[in-house]
């Protein structure tokens, strides 16, 4: 009961916040499982294009990444390097890629996407290069507003840090104490607004089910 409750909740969530999306110049989707999230994502990227993805554990959970790596694409697979100077080269290759996934940190109900970033190459790629972004979130990272975001952001981000081993005080304590650490993941904040003026570069995929942090 409890599973069909949540999934009857974020379907009229998701309902409503793809009109606040579409007002903002995003294109969106709702997909009600991850068959049709790879579905549709089959759908948008032609075969033969040049895609490149941001760090996600929503499109590690989901198959996305299976997708792109078995599919008929140019994959700038950036968890198949070896090293730190590997990871540089393809994440600046990224910027010329015709299609760049990624997750949300967090949307507001009016339809903002809001993004937290480490090292800066995914919130980059976000405002410019790539021809088209493809956004995969769940409902779940729904919130009121963008103060909001960030306090929801606060409290996923030492999951995250601990999920990636990082020696941050927020992986032991589990706790956010605004860090010095030099590994420290909260560094560039982002709210994209609109696209009003790059129609159709921004498809949102909103999914009905949990996905992510």
């Amino acid at each position: 009961m409890r599973e069909q409750l949540y999934s009857w909740k974020y379907e009229k969530l998701a309902e409503k916040l793809v009109s606040e999306l579409k007002k903002r110049g995003f294109e969106s989707w709702i997909v009600k499982s991850r068959e049709e999230l790879l579905k549709t994502i089959e759908e948008l990227i032609a075969p033969g294009s040049t895609v490149a993805v941001g760090g996600s554990l929503s499109l590690q959970e989901t198959g996305v990444l299976e997708l792109l790596r078995n599919g008929s694409y140019n994959f700038l697979d950036r968890y198949s390097v070896k090293s730190a100077e590997e990871r540089r080269e393809i994440e600046l290759k990224s910027f010329g890629a015709d299609y760049y996934l990624c997750s949300a940190n967090a949307i507001t109900e009016d339809g903002k996407l809001v993004f937290l970033d480490g090292n800066g190459n995914r919130v980059a790629a976000l405002c410019f290069g790539p021809k088209n972004v493809i956004i995969v979130a769940s409902v779940n990272k729904l919130v009121p507003d963008v103060q909001s975001a960030r306090e929801r952001i606060r409290y996923i981000s030492p999951m995250n840090s601990k999920r990636l081993n990082l020696e941050t005080p927020c992986s032991k304590t589990g706790w956010c104490t605004d860090c010095a650490s030099p590994q420290r993941i909260c560094n560039y904040f982002l709210v994209v607004e609109t696209s009003y003026r790059q129609p159709g570069r921004f498809k949102v995929l909103l999914a009905t089910f949990e996905l992510g942090l």
